[in-house]
């Protein structure tokens, strides 16, 4: 149980492993203040925590949200950066307005999250740091090329930060969620308008289709959720942990220890593709 006023910010906490997160931190104690663009509070969901209106793709609204729960609570303990979506689509074709976008979110607004709350982490030397990562930081995902960048930038951003931060008291870990059941499968953007003549469209079919059936058939988010609480309240929180279904998290091992052309021979059926 967390001790009484520990204070989260929780970015993406719209919906999710955002909001997953935010209820489960609210019900064992945590003051939680829930931020995406919509700033969609807990009503109807019983947990009791607030919302707040920031856009991570805003450096200004970051600063100023960050700013604004530091003012009304006096401290920030925890911060879990969920927010992110999913881009899909060859890479040769995705448009790199499309992968900027991507980037944009899913590292850049870790990164804007990140500093801004560091400095009042560093006064009160302590803090937690959860960044958001995914097995799709440690295995590429075909045909979603920009996403699986995004997360290993953010594998290599966590991992650095962790060795600069830590004399202030403040941890740094990567959570790295398998298929989870969320509406991000019904959210992913894809991009075809490049590929007009259909190249890459029966593979690229096949292999969304694969990853959005086992999206739907995922853990659920509330997993991901305790993982985080367990992270957030351990007294030697690790670096990276993975959630989500045990064999998927099984691949990490199984990349890190088998002759890659044997683990990209395993991976490739699971992954939708020849």
């Amino acid at each position: 149980m967390a001790d009484a006023g520990r204070v989260a910010l929780i970015t993406g906490a719209s919906a999710g492993i955002g909001r997953a997160c935010a209820d489960r931190l609210a019900a064992a104690g945590w003051v939680v203040t829930g931020a995406s663009r919509r700033g969609t509070g807990p009503a109807g969901h019983g947990a009791r925590w607030s919302g707040l209106v920031m856009d991570v793709d805003d450096e200004s609204a970051v600063r100023s949200g960050v700013s604004a729960v530091a003012a009304e609570h006096g401290r920030i303990d925890a911060l879990v950066a969920a927010a992110g979506w999913g881009v899909a689509g060859a890479a040769e074709f995705t448009s790199l307005q499309a992968a900027q976008a991507q980037f944009e979110t899913n590292f850049w607004g870790c990164v804007r999250c990140v500093q801004a709350v560091l400095p009042q982490m560093r006064a009160q030397r302590s803090g937690r740091i959860v960044l958001i990562s995914s097995l799709a930081g440690v295995i590429g995902i075909p045909f979603q090329a920009y996403y699986t960048a995004s997360k290993f930038a953010l594998e290599g951003f966590g991992e650095a930060l962790a060795y600069e931060v830590a004399s202030f008291g403040i941890h740094v870990t990567l959570v790295q969620p398998g298929n989870i059941a969320t509406d991000f499968t019904s959210s992913r953007r894809i991009c075809t308008d490049g590929d007009s003549d259909g190249v890459y469209a029966e593979a690229m079919t096949k292999a969304v289709a694969v990853m959005a059936r086992d999206e739907a058939n995922g853990a659920p988010a509330s997993q991901v959720a305790a993982t985080v609480q367990r992270v957030l309240e351990s007294a030697r929180p690790p670096r990276r942990v993975s959630a989500g279904k045990v064999a998927e998290r099984a691949g990490v091992a199984a990349k890190r220890l088998l002759p890659f052309r044997l683990f990209e021979a395993a991976a490739k059926p699971s992954l939708g593709v020849r």
